[in-house]
This record gives structure tokens, C-alpha cells and sequence, in this order.
């Protein structure tokens, strides 16, 4: 390897390491400061600290119900992930594979959807859930409820269209051979794409959840009682108290993203594959 190719691969390394430590500082500074004291968080210590279980003993001990909250915010996120992954492929699926002018049409009035700002939404989507609490069959989606934040994330113009896109590889053979052996259009929907497509399913689930569990305004418009409250909005809560203990704080923020992480690294590799639009699990 000539001298310049040598140099110019030291550049790149050092280049990588310092975009590396960048982006893994803010995760590191926030594991410390949950081990540390408020006064020492607000100092900039960078320092590990031995206050980490006193700092989880007040935040469990808080009127902030912390745990409550968890459990909330892990129900909506699994239901609205289950639900999404259900719905949001068959559109997609159906989209790509019983094409016809109409459903194109249909397909492009979603993708325009996207377009949307979601804060246009809110005064409408606050209005249509308000009186769906007032009529006895639809309660469950109502105001106030964990339906209400679900509902609006099952079929996102997102999911739909990223389905769409890795339909297009799925291969059609497959199909054709189901069809002829007697196999009908559920059985091949349920029994043959969705195992072969697992890797895209794998990237949605990761997107979906993460998506759900960071979820922020429409929570805070549609979940009003403190008992139906998720994470983001207590640790928010949390922040804009008159004297926040920020190692309480961290603390809260920690154990908040020990899911979503461990999601991310259990099923990175699928996640690679079916950003990447791979249809091998």
C-alpha cells in the first residue's frame, strides 16, 4: 500500500472515530449522570457516581408513577406494533400484487398523506376521538384511552408504503406455485410471504416500536388522565418542575431506553436486511 493510500486511510479512521465518539458521548454522559447526585449533574461531572440505586429508590418512591407509566407506554407500543405489522403489510402486500388503477390512485392519495404535518391533524383527530367516547361501541378508542393512541398508528402511510417496496422483491413464483397447489390468498398471505419476508418485518417492528415508545404530542393531547400517562410524558413532567433532580431524572431516561434498545440489538441483523429490502430471514 502506497504511502498516500495510508494516509488517506488514517484520515478516514480518525475521521470515524471522532463522528463515533460524538455520537456515543450523549448515552455515556447520560448512564453517568444517573449514577450521580443532581448538584454533581449540573456540575458536569464526568465521573461514574455510587447514587444510581438512591436516584431509582426517589424516583420509585415519586408521585410520578413511574412504573404505571411504563406499563402503558409497553402496552401501546406491543399492541400498536402487533396491529401495524397486520394491517399495514396486507395493505402493502395487496397494494403490490392485485394491482389495478383504482388501488394506484388510492395508494398515491396516502403517499400525499405524508405530506400532512401532523399538527394540522391534531385539532380534527382531537374532535373525531372526542365523540367516539360518546358512542357505547367505540369507547375503547376513545379520549383517554391507550385506543385512542393506538389506533392512529396501525396504518401509517409510512408502513405501507415500505411494505410495498419489499413486496416488489418478494418472489411471484411463489405465489403462482400456491395458488396452483389449492393454497388460497390468506394461506399465501399468512403461510408463505410473511415467513419469507421476516427480515422486513424484523426493520418494521424496530420502527414501529421505537416510534410508538418515543411517541410525545398526541399522548399528551389524547391521554388526559395522570393514571393513562406514558414515559415520554412524565420524564417531560420530570424536566419542567420548578427544581428538577436530574440524576432522578437521568435515571427515568435510562431505564426508558433499555427497551427500545434491546429490541434494536436483538434483531439488528434483520433490521439491516430488511431496510436493505432482503427477503431471506
Amino acid at each position: 500500500m502506497s504511502k498516500k493510500a495510508k494516509a488517506s486511510n488514517a484520515v478516514q479512521y480518525v475521521i470515524l472515530t471522532i463522528l463515533s465518539v460524538v455520537s456515543v458521548f450523549p448515552f455515556l454522559w447520560m448512564i453517568i449522570a444517573a449514577t450521580n447526585k443532581s448538584v454533581d449533574v449540573t456540575k458536569g461531572t464526568l465521573i461514574p457516581g455510587t447514587y444510581f440505586f438512591e436516584n431509582l429508590k426517589a424516583l420509585l418512591a415519586s408521585d410520578l408513577q413511574y412504573l404505571n407509566a411504563f406499563k402503558n407506554s409497553l402496552v401501546i407500543a406491543v399492541v400498536t406494533t402487533v396491529l401495524a405489522m397486520l394491517v399495514s403489510s396486507a395493505a402493502g402486500y395487496a397494494f403490490e400484487v392485485y394491482k389495478s388503477k383504482g388501488k394506484d390512485r388510492a395508494f398515491n392519495i396516502i403517499l400525499l398523506s405524508m405530506m400532512v404535518p401532523f399538527a394540522a391533524l391534531m385539532v380534527p383527530l382531537f374532535r373525531l376521538f372526542s365523540k367516539f367516547g360518546n358512542i357505547p361501541g367505540l369507547k375503547l378508542v376513545g379520549l383517554n384511552s391507550p385506543g385512542a393512541v393506538v389506533i392512529i398508528a396501525v396504518a401509517t402511510a409510512f408502513l405501507i408504503f415500505f411494505f410495498r417496496q419489499n413486496t416488489k422483491t418478494f418472489p411471484r413464483e411463489l405465489i403462482e406455485a400456491a395458488r396452483i397447489d389449492g393454497l388460497g390468498e390468506f394461506g399465501i398471505f399468512t403461510r408463505i410471504f410473511m415467513p419469507t419476508m421476516k427480515s422486513t418485518y424484523a426493520a418494521a417492528v424496530v420502527v414501529t416500536f421505537m416510534t410508538s415508545w418515543n411517541n410525545y404530542l398526541w399522548p399528551l393531547i389524547a391521554l388526559q388522565s395522570p393514571q393513562k400517562r406514558t414515559l415520554p410524558l412524565i420524564i417531560s413532567a420530570m424536566g419542567s418542575s420548578y427544581t428538577p433532580d436530574y440524576g432522578m431524572m437521568m435515571t427515568a431516561v435510562v431505564i426508558a431506553t433499555l427497551p427500545t434498545a434491546l429490541i434494536f440489538f436483538l434483531m439488528q441483523k434483520q433490521f439491516v436486511a430488511g431496510m436493505t429490502g432482503s427477503v431471506k430471514g
